[in-house]
């Protein structure tokens, strides 16, 4: 029996996959702001502990991964779910609003992943999954402040792999493309109110039509990436990245074909700036 940590936990692709983990027989810490929203959800499994956790409050994080430890004895799978979409031209969004979205999606996905660490590392086993997004991978007009946050989520998550794969420790960041969720609606995805109109006919603003008309008809099944995960989590040698959809699996061609096409235009630009072998090799 393994043993989930799963923020944001009572809906969408976190409350999918406490269910679909619960189903496998295994454990499930399933944290919410409000815990009573999982119980309602799940009811009183005897496998599934609902905690109270704000991500973006360091001493809840550390106080839920501890409330795991008491009552399962360690934790094998964290995935860190928990965040929010933000729509709107880079230029419109508020010094607020980008500091409110960081606060969720990267600085509470750091706080959640240092209160767990510390227990994987006494186990030397464990697998952390980070829940990014193909505008990680990615930029997409209209997302740049909320894409800037997967980017951020990518790193991370590249780097930490390294740091903790000698300790037993698996890391993937997961790509989901447009998944038929909540994720469009007003509880997970927030708008910039100020809209500029020199913005309104380039794509930036037409991302805000798109999105609209788009919502609850995404091609990809929630259902069908939440089993996905539960063989993601089963692998013994998981992936750093695991795109899901084949709109995913589309736009990271594009991005590689891309950078690919530039870094040969201009790679004797890019190769000037060395010093010359000579140089190197005299010193």
């Amino acid at each position: 029996m393994r043993v989930w940590f799963i923020t944001g936990a009572s809906r969408g692709f976190g409350a999918l996959i406490t269910q679909e983990a619960l189903n496998a027989g295994d454990a499930v810490v399933a944290t919410a702001r409000n815990p009573q929203t999982v119980i309602e959800r799940f009811g009183n499994h005897p496998n599934l502990l609902a905690v109270a956790l704000d991500v973006t409050n360091e001493k809840q994080a550390f106080a839920a991964a501890e409330q795991a430890i008491k009552r399962f004895g360690r934790i094998d799978v964290l995935l860190n779910n928990a965040g929010y979409g933000l729509l709107g031209a880079v230029e419109e969004a508020t010094a607020e609003e980008i500091e409110k979205l960081y606060a969720t999606n990267v600085f509470g996905l750091l706080k959640v992943t240092r209160a767990v660490l510390p227990h994987m590392r006494r186990q030397r086993s464990g697998h952390v999954m980070n829940i990014s997004s193909i505008g990680g991978y990615t930029g997409f007009p209209g997302w740049g402040v909320y894409g800037s946050t997967k980017f951020a989520i990518e790193g991370l998550s590249e780097s930490l792999a390294m740091e903790v794969e000698p300790l037993g420790i698996n890391v993937t960041v997961v790509e989901p493309g447009f998944f038929r969720t909540d994720f469009l609606d007003e509880t997970s995805l927030a708008i910039s109110p100020s809209s500029i109109a020199d913005y309104e006919q380039t794509p930036a603003g037409a991302m805000r039509d798109f999105a609209a008309g788009k919502n609850h008809r995404q091609p990809g099944d929630p259902a069908r990436l939440a089993k996905a995960m539960i063989t993601l989590a089963n692998a013994d040698n998981p992936p750093l990245r695991m795109p899901f959809g084949t709109d995913t699996l589309a736009a990271i061609s594009e991005k590689n074909a891309s950078v690919a096409r530039e870094v040969e235009t201009w790679r004797k630009l890019s190769e000037s700036t060395d010093f010359p072998a000579e140089a190197v090799a005299a010193n």
